[in-house]
């Protein structure tokens, strides 16, 4: 499990950019991102290599954000591996609710029972 950050961004040239700016003056990277524009907003999750640092970045450049635990799965980059990952979910009970792709082979999943799918995952050999 990993912690995903949802900030709200104003949807303008620039905003994205002050944000990755925010987060790399205190050295995180980020290793997974989405963002989709709604009007004047723009949302945008995203999980990075230090959640402590990540935190205090946010805060200090007051910088609203919500958590929540997703989890980030490595795959193996070939036709056929989302759709192993997310049929033994189904077959679990196990509700999908938002997917997006990270660095290095890696998914970001947003499940209704996180522990259950944690478990499914590591049952089928993805860390």
């Amino acid at each position: 499990m990993t912690t995903e950050f949802t900030v709200t961004l104003q949807n303008r040239p620039g905003a994205m950019a002050e944000l990755a700016e925010t987060l790399a003056k205190s050295g995180i990277n980020i290793i997974a991102i989405h963002g989709t524009p709604c009007d004047d907003e723009g949302y945008v999750q995203f999980v990075t290599d230090n959640t402590d640092a990540t935190v205090n970045a946010l805060q200090m450049a007051g910088i609203e954000s919500s958590v929540r635990q997703v989890l980030l799965v490595t795959m193996v980059d070939q036709p056929g591996a989302l759709a192993h990952v997310a049929r033994a979910l189904a077959e679990a009970g196990i509700n999908l609710n938002s997917i997006y792709i990270a660095m290095n082979s890696q998914i970001v999943l947003d499940v209704d029972n996180i522990d259950s799918a944690q478990k499914v995952v590591l049952g089928l050999g993805a860390a």
